[in-house]
């Protein structure tokens, strides 16, 4: 499943950008609520990567980056999710999840399920790589392909459908 898309890379310097940004970080906040109503289902859905990465394809790595750096910290702040001690790693995570997802767009200018499960991979080895050498424990760093896959494969399933509504709209 490929889809021609109108993908942009925004700036920083653009309203819009600023405008898109803040939709998508509400996205982020909004949508770990709901979540969060399921028992440990930030930890299984993962849903705070969700608008970062349909941010970062859309309208490029800029929008997304603003996305990936205000979304766990205004959560945190407002709701106590994630804790404290966990924002390094997402923060870590969502960045590269920007960056990645930024890149792949402007470089294959298309949508298509495996390139963004390349994204969401990408992000995810890198990312649990990282946290593991914080936290001095490769179970705790890589505890999303424990019991995050289906976090996972929403991202990548339900974020084609949604670049994709978004890019026919």
């Amino acid at each position: 499943m490929t889809t021609s898309a109108n993908l942009y890379s925004l700036s920083v310097r653009e309203p819009r950008s600023l405008l898109f940004a803040a939709m998508f970080i509400i996205g982020n906040i909004l949508l770990p609520q709901v979540c969060h109503l399921v028992p440990q289902g930030g930890l299984i859905l993962l849903p705070i990567y969700f608008f970062t990465l349909v941010g970062a394809y859309k309208y490029g790595w800029q929008v997304g980056l603003l996305t990936a750096l205000l979304s766990p910290i205004v959560n945190s702040l407002l709701f106590g999710m994630p804790p404290t001690t966990a924002l390094p790693a997402i923060t870590i995570k969502s960045v590269l999840l920007a960056l990645a997802a930024g890149f792949t767009a402007s470089r294959y200018k298309k949508v298509s399920i495996p390139l963004l499960l390349a994204v969401v991979l990408f992000y995810q080895v890198v990312g649990s790589g990282i946290e593991s050498l914080m936290n001095g424990s490769l179970a705790d760093g890589f505890q999303d392909f424990r019991i995050g896959i289906p976090g996972m494969l929403l991202q990548v399933v339900g974020g084609y459908f949604f670049i994709k509504y978004v890019t026919t709209k």
